[in-house]
């Protein structure tokens, strides 16, 4: 028995082992909670119709300019080995002052409270 036929026969009974232990130990009767749907906080089991906190998708807006500026300035540990590393720090610098300068804007504006 060579090596590759070993691991294949290995693997399947791991397989088989991995199966019958999740329809062994699984929980075969789930609750109200858990068949229904999750819907970004609001109760499934109400009407749909009901007027919903426009807040919360306000308070959604900066997510995704803050996934840019991690995206942006994951290689700034490397900007130390550019021939200019000065320019990739001022621009840095300046997307971060931009992103401050937003989240003080909407935090005078009042974007930030969640009290009506």
């Amino acid at each position: 028995m060579n090596m590759i036929t070993f691991m294949l026969i290995l693997s399947l009974a791991l397989t088989a082992v991995l199966t019958t232990l999740n329809l062994w130990l699984a929980q075969t009767n789930p609750d109200s909670e858990k068949l229904s749907p999750y819907e970004c906080g609001f109760d499934p089991l109400g009407s749909a119709r009901l007027p919903f906190s426009i807040r919360f998708f306000l308070s959604s807006n900066p997510v995704p300019p803050l996934d840019l500026e991690i995206a942006l300035l994951l290689p700034l540990p490397w900007a130390t080995q550019l021939n200019y590393p000065i320019t990739t720090l001022t621009w840095a610098s300046l997307l971060l002052l931009l992103l401050t300068l937003g989240l003080i804007y909407e935090w005078i504006q009042g974007g930030l409270e969640w009290a009506e």
